[in-house]
């Protein structure tokens, strides 16, 4: 239990300062008004055209940041990554196939992210394209081994 509150504190800290520092970055946004058209997609949701700064949502400070200055919000994938599959872990870790679907269902939906970003023209989207995609890969594979593990496991048990 020590061990994985240590791992989970020190994981929600380094994602709490990332989370602070590209939302800072990603401020800058309020002040290139040139790019307002194709950084603020949340902010579009709700305004068909931004016309001024006081019209572009906290959320798509983010998304500048993830193209422009993309060291922080990578920081906050990998460390939300990182809570996801500890806290999958720790509470699917007796249930081996809960944990291979919930990895299955994670590496999903990571492979879809990367899809969204798979043709982003600036340097941070292809940064977070690899990150999904690699990530993605990562879980799907993890799922694919523990599911091997329960089948050999099963038919151990059903040879003795």
């Amino acid at each position: 239990m020590f061990k994985f509150l240590l791992q989970a504190g020190i994981a929600s800290i380094l994602l709490l300062f990332s989370t602070v520092a590209a939302w800072y970055e990603g401020s800058a946004i309020l002040t290139d008004p040139w790019e307002w058209k194709h950084s603020t997609p949340f902010s579009q949701l709700l305004y068909d055209e931004i016309q001024s700064s006081n019209q572009i949502l906290q959320l798509d400070h983010f998304i500048y940041a993830a193209k422009f200055q993309p060291t922080f919000p990578v920081i906050m994938i990998i460390s939300s990554l990182y809570l996801l599959i500890l806290t999958g872990y720790r509470f699917l870790r007796r249930q081996h196939k809960l944990f291979t679907y919930y990895l299955s269902f994670l590496g999903g939906g990571l492979f879809l992210l990367s899809y969204f970003s798979f043709n982003s023209p600036a340097p941070g989207g292809q940064i977070l394209f690899y990150i999904w995609l690699l990530s993605g890969g990562f879980c799907t594979i993890t799922a694919i081994l523990f599911y091997f593990q329960i089948l050999n496991r099963h038919s151990n048990e059903v040879v003795s």
